[in-house]
């Protein structure tokens, strides 16, 4: 099984990433491998709502015309087995990465050739809030309507804050090893 890690946060060494290296320790100890693409690294725009009336070829044929890297992030998508979406918390929302690149997925979605590949996956939220620790549950609640929107079957939200992420990695990496076990049944 190969889990494709999306990351909304900028910092392969931040609390968002050291939650999804607790995800990938439980599911390398089940045989399963994962690999990572964290955003803000690469080049996503935000959604340009190509026509007057806000929409373009993501509607009408399932593909976005901006010329980025998003559509090789959706083909990595389609072709894993899973994916885990993780975001830092910012405003008790989504990270602005995040938001550019799912606002883009869900226009693509609409259309049914969009979903080839997303639609049914696995799939796990993570939210990681610092600073006070709250605004995850929110964040959360956003990301599973995205998700839902996509067409992902989201399996598991799992909120972690700043003060509760050391217990988080162990639930996490436990999360990892279940979605690997559960991905061998499908």
């Amino acid at each position: 099984m190969n889990v494709l890690l999306v990351y909304g946060s900028r910092n392969p060494e931040g609390q968002t990433a050291r939650a999804g290296a607790a995800l990938a320790l439980g599911l390398s100890e089940m045989g399963a491998w994962s690999e990572a693409v964290f955003l803000p690294l690469i080049e996503v725009e935000r959604c340009r709502q190509c026509d007057d009336n806000g929409w373009g070829t993501c509607r009408s044929e399932g593909v976005c015309v901006i010329e980025d890297d998003f559509a090789g992030v959706v083909e990595r998508i389609r072709r894993s087995d899973a994916v885990a979406v993780l975001t830092p918390v910012y405003y008790g929302d989504l990270s602005e990465s995040l938001r550019a690149f799912l606002d883009r997925l869900r226009r693509v979605c609409t259309h049914d050739d969009g979903k080839v590949g997303i639609a049914g996956k696995p799939c796990i939220g993570i939210a990681v809030a610092g600073g006070g620790g709250g605004g995850s549950p929110t964040c959360l609640v956003s990301l599973e309507r995205v998700l839902g929107t996509c067409g992902f079957d989201v399996l598991d939200l799992v909120p972690v804050r700043r003060q509760n992420a050391d217990l988080k990695a162990s639930v996490l990496k436990t999360t990892g090893a279940w979605l690997a076990r559960t991905g061998d049944k499908r």
